[in-house]
């Protein structure tokens, strides 16, 4: 189904392939270019992974589950919670469903009128390219929703088509065996869960169901968790993890995971090649995402590709001239969905002819709801020096600033890495309240290379966590004022 009429002869300046954050935002700014745009999709609903079975309802859990967290402790901020000498707050399982459901419907309703208001064609179906362009014309076919086959042409094409859940071999998905989409449509919060996995998406599990009571394993087969991340992140969110009583295991490999009467059995081979056994009443698999790349006909085209993931220029230009990738299935590229988002504006830039500024790794920002928060950009400590830098560090905590004490969240701190030599920051490394949200200046800051002085100099308002940043800038030369 289309939104807008066309015809046989509709030759499309760029058509999209995929409805995710990176594929409507490529067509929303292809389309404020003034280009004429196609976005496929091949459900009936636009946002992808991120809205629907991600980003989006994840963290509107991990909002219920801070809420839940504050409930819980409301006597110490004078909160309460009704008459008895011991009052018992409840949770509402399907409450706090049905309210994460309200925040998808909701947004997945703006993206509808948005396509209307940019004036995208929005079409359903499944797309294939066909080859290489034919006098500067792609023509890809379509499989719409009903099977009927169709075609459209466009000049240029985005492949925006995301990514899924990799699954450990010989398993299947099922109401025990969980990836990110079955475990946010559980009907009530499982007694126990093993989670396989401790990045992004592990960690901020087993963060938010620890925090509504279950009980829970982790098995990271890295020597640490959040591995990606600054080693003290890592170090400190596994001590405070194992202080909310959450059991972390890394080095830990996973042998066997079989359904029992009641739940699953988890079978791995721990740290100190010691075979081990666990069960629990469901297990969540966060091994990483898997390229969305087969069937897409890349293989009548000169496109190629790393172990599945698209290989591209900076433009976010494949080696077939006119095809263009951007998002979860780029090589070399974190799967996240602002990456996403970022890599589309480039490739419609591109296409219209536009000023454009590379996706650079290395200003990527990584957001991590768990409790506390992780917020990074640029590099660690280690990634740092092994880069040649003659590096120094300043690490500010918390516990020195009076918002987080506002707040009742002291664990963490905030760690810079900056050059010697010039004084430039080369990193920022967030574990602590507002994490996700004060890692933006950061972002800014290495954006436009700024240095630990001009930075000590810079005016952060007071009481706020942002301030804290500042603190962390003074401590690199030992001149923190709150520590």
């Amino acid at each position: 189904m289309a939104d807008t009429v066309q015809t046989a002869q509709t030759i499309y300046d760029v058509a999209i392939v995929g409805g995710g954050p990176g594929g409507y935002t490529a067509a929303f700014r292809a389309a404020q270019y003034g280009l004429k745009v196609a976005l496929i999709e091949k459900t009936d609903k636009l946002g992808g992974t991120c809205l629907h079975v991600g980003c989006v309802p994840t963290k509107a859990l991990l909002f219920n589950a801070e809420i839940w967290d504050h409930v819980q402790h409301g006597a110490e901020f004078g909160i309460s919670l009704g008459d008895g000498a011991a009052p018992t707050p409840t949770l509402n399982w399907g409450a706090v469903q049905q309210r994460k459901n309200g925040i998808v419907v909701k947004h997945t309703k703006g993206l509808d009128f948005l396509v209307k208001k940019n004036k995208v064609t929005r079409i359903q179906g499944y797309a294939r390219l066909t080859g290489p362009a034919v006098d500067g014309i792609h023509t890809v076919d379509l499989t719409g929703p009903n099977g009927e086959a169709s075609q459209i042409k466009a000049k240029n094409v985005i492949l925006a088509t995301g990514s899924e859940a990799r699954m450990l071999p010989g398993l299947t998905p099922d109401d025990r065996i969980l990836t990110n989409i079955e475990i946010l449509a559980l009907e009530q919060v499982p007694k126990s869960l093993i989670i396989v996995g401790a990045g992004a998406v592990g960690s901020e599990f087993a963060s938010m169901f620890r925090t509504f009571g279950a009980e829970i394993t982790v098995l990271e087969f890295l020597p640490r968790i959040m591995a990606l991340e600054d080693e003290d992140i890592s170090k400190e969110l596994t001590r405070l993890f194992k202080k909310r009583g959450i059991d972390v295991n890394t080095g830990a490999k996973v042998e066997k995971i079989e359904k029992t009467e009641t739940g699953v059995k988890v079978s791995y081979t721990d740290a100190n090649g010691k075979p081990q056994a666990k069960e629990a009443e469901k297990v969540l698999v966060a091994v990483g995402r898997a390229p969305r790349t087969t069937e897409l006909g890349l293989e009548k085209t000169k496109t190629e590709l790393d172990r599945g993931f698209v290989k591209v220029d900076e433009a976010q230009q494949t080696a077939e001239p006119g095809v263009f990738a951007i998002g979860d299935i780029v090589a070399g590229l974190p799967q996240l969905a602002h990456v996403g988002m970022m890599s589309g504006m480039v490739a419609a830039a591109k296409i219209a002819g536009k000023k454009y500024r590379p996706v650079r790794r290395d200003r990527v920002p990584a957001c991590t709801f768990t409790e506390p928060q992780i917020g990074s950009v640029g590099l660690t400590e280690a990634q740092a020096k092994a880069a040649g830098h003659e590096v120094k560090i300043g690490k500010f905590p918390f516990a020195g600033n009076s918002k987080a004490t506002v707040l009742g969240s002291h664990d963490g701190f905030v760690k810079v890495v900056a050059d010697v030599k010039f004084g430039e920051i080369l990193g920022v490394h967030i574990l602590g309240p507002g994490a996700t949200d004060i890692i933006a200046e950061a972002v800014a800051v290495l954006e436009l290379e700024g240095t630990v002085e001009e930075m000590m100099f810079t005016i952060h308002a007071h009481p706020t966590l942002s301030e804290s940043l500042l603190d962390a800038y003074g401590a690199v030369e030992g001149m923190a004022i709150n520590a």
